[in-house]
């Protein structure tokens, strides 16, 4: 293997492992080092700059970010509270429908905090391990974000495959069914996880002990009114999604200009407009104060992610590029022989990343270098969901903690976690029917 193409790795494996340290945009702008390392010190050209990517993802994020100030994201955390307290039998199959549905509609998998202690609350009250749902719950938010039509990690997907002649409805078509069949699959799996409670002593030393109190119906604390606009910026936003799945299936919709010269607008257009408007009217119609936008969690979480996708991707496609024929020469025979091995290698870059959009990006043009049909490539995308496996993620630790039974936890041997089971189901039953979709499309 040639020296320059291992020191050059070396390089990116060098920022990786300082971005992790640092953590937040810190593994974005470590990244960003690599990139530096490499063009002055290598002569690598830089990349171009994933523009319609981090484009998508920050009038997105405007979007969510206006909804949350206004409310709106209580809102629908209140409404699926109330669908999870409504089947507390069926918590483990609900909550993750719950989480996927409501990570699906909002582009982003943070939603699913407020819902974790609710999970738990629900599942110890009527005696069920909360490790079941409360697993399942944060892998299939994780999954719906190779779902939604306003995530980051769907937005570079639709930059890349849209010249491919792929673009947001065959992705929603391979994806939404693959995705959550899998979870549903997995919540079958975590019904008969674990000892019962009663069965289980390490439950029942917290309970001797008085760390923890046995199952039953919690008093109802007071719960914070909601925001007046709270539902308006909730529907206004979901509306604006709605908008972006019907301009994907009906080009109609973003065809502008005069008959003579019709002029269809990308789909990465549509969505920023789109997107940029809905956050315009949801102050307006809901008077939110617009000077709290930057300031709210959802605009920081975006803003790491921007930086993320910039730093990593960039330092990606440098690499790439500068090593093109050997990688690809290395890799063709491989993917020729079995296309579907490219996913495992979506899968191991995700664990590193911790981002499916910078995975996506990173990646996807590989395995299209590779002569990988791209309905093929969207049948893998679920694998860039990878980042459980290392169980440090934010959704992950957060899981571990509201649980205070304790059920949900990382074991003796790091990878033996709560979680390992329910992601790998999920990840290789989504990708296993992805592939199977992806195969009906024309290549």
């Amino acid at each position: 293997m040639d020296i320059k193409l291992i020191l050059e790795f070396a390089v990116i494996l060098g920022a990786l492992a300082m971005g992790a340290r640092a953590g937040g945009v810190g593994l974005g702008l470590w990244g960003a080092v690599g990139l530096l390392v490499l063009v002055l010190g290598f002569g690598a050209a830089p990349a171009a700059i994933p523009g319609e990517v981090l484009l998508i993802v920050l009038t997105v994020i405007m979007a969510a970010s206006a909804m949350e100030v206004a409310g709106g994201i209580d809102f629908l955390v209140r409404l699926a509270e109330k669908i999870i307290r409504k089947n507390p039998k069926q918590v483990t199959i609900v909550a993750p429908l719950v989480t996927y549905a409501f990570t699906f509609a909002a582009g982003t998998g943070h939603i699913v905090y407020p819902l974790l202690p609710v999970i738990y609350e629900v599942a110890h009250e009527n005696g069920i391990r909360p490790e079941r749902p409360m697993a399942v719950a944060t892998i299939a938010s994780q999954q719906a974000i190779t779902a939604s039509p306003v995530s980051a990690a769907t937005a570079a997907m639709i930059g890349l495959m849209a010249s491919h002649g792929i673009g947001l409805v065959q992705i929603l078509l391979i994806c939404v069914p693959s995705t959550l069949i899998a979870v549903i699959i997995a919540a079958f799996f975590q019904l008969r996880v674990g000892k019962e409670l009663k069965d289980d002593p390490e439950y029942q030393k917290l309970l001797a002990s008085g760390e923890l109190q046995p199952p039953g119906k919690s008093a109802s604390g007071t719960v914070a009114p909601l925001k007046k606009g709270s539902k308006a910026s909730a529907l206004i936003f979901l509306t604006g999604v709605a908008l972006i799945v019907l301009a994907g299936i009906f080009p109609q919709l973003r065809t502008v200009g005069s008959a003579a010269k019709p002029i269809v607008m990308s789909m990465p257009i549509s969505i920023a407009i789109v997107m940029l408007a809905v956050a315009a009217i949801i102050l307006t119609v809901t008077k939110a104060p617009v000077e709290e936008v930057p300031k709210c969690k959802t605009c920081q979480s975006g803003i790491t992610a921007i930086v993320g996708i910039l730093g990593l991707a960039w330092l990606g496609d440098t690499f790439i590029n500068a090593n093109r024929e050997v990688i690809i020469g290395g890799l063709s025979d491989m993917a020729r022989a079995a296309p579907w091995t490219f996913a495992i290698g979506l899968f191991l870059a995700s664990m590193l990343l911790y981002s499916q959009a910078a995975t996506t990006r990173a990646l996807m043009p590989l395995g299209l270098s590779l002569g990988i049909p791209a309905p093929l490539l969207v049948g893998m995308f679920p694998a860039v969901n990878g980042y459980f496996f290392i169980p440090n993620y934010g959704t992950i630790i957060a899981a571990i903690q509201f649980d205070r039974s304790k059920t949900t936890r990382i074991g003796k041997y790091l990878l033996n976690h709560s979680f390992m089971m329910p992601g790998i189901i999920c990840t290789v039953g989504a990708v296993t029917i992805g592939l199977l979709i992806g195969a009906l499309f024309p290549k």
